[in-house]
C-alpha cells in the first residue's frame, strides 16, 4: 500500500489535502494513509490558540477547525503524533490516543496501531531532561511553564514502547533520535546548517530518548520532523547474537508544509491484502497499557522506571503471548477502533470570533470508554482528582511547585501569569534556524521537490553504517540535576539545563573565521510562522 509521509504541518491541513490530490490528478497516485510527524496543531477555537506554546503574533487558527467542525472530512485516513507546537489542551483529553476529527486519528502520548496489517508506533513530544521523570500532571489553564512542559516526552511513555517484543513496521517521533545524523550525509546537513555543527560534534543534538527506542524496537522505517530540513539515513543495527537476522532502519526527516516545499513523501509498504480497511488497535500494546497501569503518574515528582538493580521486585513488564490473547478474546478478536469522535469543544466561527475564550480542563468521553473497556487509569480525571484534594487541603499550585519541582527547570520562576497571552518570544524548547538556506533537500533524493515529480523513497538512501552500542544513548544518561555524578562534582548541567540567555549565546557563536553569526541567525518559531512573508516571497 501507498503511504504519504507529512513533516510539521502546523494547521495547513487544507495545503496538506490539496498536495495529495493533486499528486493524484497529475500521477495517478493516491496514498492510503497519511502520517504526520508532529506539530499538528488541531487548534479547535481560540482557547486553543492560547494553549500553544507560542508568542500571540504566531497564533493563527489556520484550517483545522474546519475537520473538526464537520465542514470538511480528511480525504484519507490521517494518524499524527504531537510535536511542541500544539494546542496541548486538546491533545491531552487523548492520552491513550483517539479520534481529534472524523478520520483523523491522535496516536497519544505514546501508542501503537494497525492498519492494514501494518504496524505503526509513536511518542509525541520532545525531549527535555528536566521533565522526562516527571508524571503527566499538567493540565489547563497552563502557566508559562506547564504550557511547555505539556509536551515534554516522559519517561513511563519510553518505559512502556520498551516492553514491545514483535516487530514494528513503522515508528514516527517529533524530534531526530539523537546520533542518526550520524549513518546519513552528515557532511552535507552542516554545510547547510552549520549552526548544528557543535550540537552534532558533541552528539548532544536529537533526543536521547528516542536513541534508545531507535535502539530497542529497530523499525523498518523512522520518520521525524521538528527541524524543518529533509534528511535521510540508513541505519544497519547490530544483532544480539547469532541467530538474530539482521535488522536495518530507513529514516527520514521531513520538511515543514510550505508551498513549493517537498514536504510529503510516499512510500510503498508491504501490508496484508486480506486485513480490511478500517484502523485497528494493537493487541500487545493494548495488554502492555493494561500491565502498566499501575506506575501511571499524574505528579510532578521525579522517579525512576523500574529496572534490574536490585530496588525492584519486577522490572520487566512485557508481555505473554497468554496476556494478548486474553485481549483478543476481550475484543472477541474484532480489534477495529471505533469511530466514535465527539465534539468536546465549541468550534471556532469566523463570524462570531471569542477572542476571551479560556481553556477548561475537559475529559473526554473517548478517553473514558477507552479506560473502563481495559480497565485502564483515566489520567485526566486522576489529576482532576488531584486538584480537587489539593483545593481541599488548602494549598495553593505556586506553593505545591515550589515544594515538589526540586529537580525542574531553575531558569523559571515559580509564580506565573495564567494568561498566557503575553507569552515572551522566548522559548526554551526552540532551537535556532539560520535565515539562509532553509529549503534545501538533504535526503539525496534525485527528484524535483514538487508535485509534478511525485517523491520515491527508495531512492534517498546511500550510506549504510552499524550503530555501535557506545553510540546509544540511555535516558539515564539524561537525568536531572541530582544525577549521582553531578552531586558529588556540584557541576551545573549543559544543553537544556543552561539559562535561556546561555542557551541562546551557545547558538550565536564566532565562525571558524571568527566572524559574528548574530544576523545569520533567529529564533526557530520565527521560521516556522512566518509562512506567510515566504509565501510572498515564492
Amino acid at each position: 500500500m501507498k503511504v504519504a509521509v507529512a513533516g510539521c504541518c502546523h494547521g495547513a491541513l487544507d495545503k496538506m489535502y490539496e498536495t495529495l490530490e493533486l499528486l493524484q490528478r497529475r500521477h495517478n497516485v493516491r496514498p492510503d494513509l497519511l502520517l504526520c510527524c508532529g506539530d499538528f496543531q488541531a487548534v479547535r477555537n481560540e482557547a486553543d490558540l492560547r494553549c500553544m506554546a507560542v508568542p500571540a503574533k504566531y497564533r493563527h487558527m489556520q484550517t483545522f477547525y474546519r475537520y473538526y467542525s464537520g465542514e470538511k472530512k480528511a480525504p484519507v485516513l490521517t494518524v499524527f503524533i504531537g510535536g511542541n507546537h500544539e494546542a496541548s489542551n486538546h491533545l491531552q483529553e487523548l492520552p491513550y490516543g483517539g479520534w481529534v476529527a472524523p478520520n483523523i486519528y491522535y496516536l497519544g502520548y505514546a501508542g501503537v496501531v494497525r492498519f492494514r496489517g501494518v504496524r505503526i508506533g509513536g511518542i509525541s513530544g520532545i525531549f527535555k531532561s528536566h521533565d522526562y521523570r516527571k508524571g503527566h500532571f499538567e493540565c489547563p489553564p497552563y502557566n508559562q511553564q506547564t504550557i511547555r512542559s505539556a509536551y515534554h516526552v516522559r519517561n513511563i511513555e519510553v518505559f512502556k514502547l520498551k516492553q514491545l517484543k514483535r516487530p514494528i513496521d513503522i515508528f514516527m517521533s517529533h524530534d531526530w533520535p539523537r546520533s542518526i545524523y550520524h549513518y546519513g550525509n552528515k557532511k552535507q546537513l552542516l554545510k547547510m546548517k552549520s549552526f548544528f555543527r557543535q550540537e552534532v560534534e558533541s552528539n548532544t543534538l536529537g533526543s536521547p530518548a528516542a536513541s534508545e527506542l531507535l535502539q530497542h524496537l529497530k523499525p523498518t522505517y523512522w520518520f521525524s520532523a521538528h527541524l524543518h530540513v529533509k534528511f535521510a539515513a540508513f541505519m544497519q543495527h547490530e544483532t544480539n547474537s547469532k541467530e538474530e537476522l539482521p535488522k536495518a532502519t530507513k529514516f527520514l526527516a521531513l520538511d515543514k508544509c510550505l508551498p513549493h516545499r517537498d514536504f510529503l513523501q510516499i512510500i510503498d509498504v508491504e501490508h496484508d491484502p486480506n486485513a480490511g480497511d478500517s484502523l485497528e488497535y494493537d493487541a500487545e500494546w493494548i495488554a502492555i497499557l493494561k500491565a502498566t497501569n499501575s506506575l501511571v503518574n499524574v505528579t510532578q515528582s521525579s522517579w525512576d522506571m523500574p529496572e534490574n538493580n536490585g530496588l525492584h521486585a519486577k522490572w520487566d513488564y512485557s508481555v505473554t503471548e497468554e496476556a494478548i490473547k486474553e485481549v483478543l478474546e476481550e475484543l472477541n478478536h474484532d480489534l477495529k477502533i471505533p469511530c466514535n469522535f465527539t465534539l468536546t469543544a465549541a468550534c471556532y466561527d469566523p463570524s462570531k470570533p471569542q477572542k476571551n475564550m479560556e481553556p477548561v480542563h475537559t475529559i473526554n468521553p473517548q478517553t473514558t470508554e477507552f479506560c473502563a473497556q481495559f480497565g485502564l487509569t483515566d489520567i485526566n480525571d486522576r489529576i482532576q482528582q488531584a486538584k480537587e484534594e489539593s483545593s481541599g487541603r488548602g494549598e495553593c499550585e505556586e506553593e505545591e511547585e515550589e515544594e515538589m519541582d526540586s529537580t525542574g527547570s531553575a531558569e523559571e520562576p515559580s509564580e506565573y501569569n495564567t494568561d498566557n497571552s503575553g507569552l515572551s518570544s522566548f522559548n526554551p524548547d526552540e532551537i535556532m534556524l539560520d535565515e539562509e538556506g532553509g529549503d534545501e533537500d538533504l535526503s539525496t533524493c534525485s527528484v524535483d521537490p514538487s508535485p509534478d515529480h511525485p517523491p520515491e523513497f527508495s531512492t534517498s538512501f546511500s550510506d549504510i553504517r552499524v550503530m555501535p552500542d557506545s553510540m546509544a544513548v540511555s535516558s539515564d544518561d539524561a537525568t536531572d540535576s541530582n544525577n549521582e555524578e553531578l552531586e558529588k562534582s556540584g557541576g551545573s548541567r549543559q544543553g537544556e539545563e543552561r539559562s535561556p540567555t546561555e542557551r541562546s549565546l551557545k547558538r550565536i557563536g564566532a565562525d571558524e573565521n571568527g566572524n559574528s553569526g548574530v544576523k545569520k541567525i533567529k529564533r526557530r518559531n520565527q521560521a516556522i510562522y512566518a509562512a506567510e512573508d515566504e509565501d510572498k516571497t515564492d
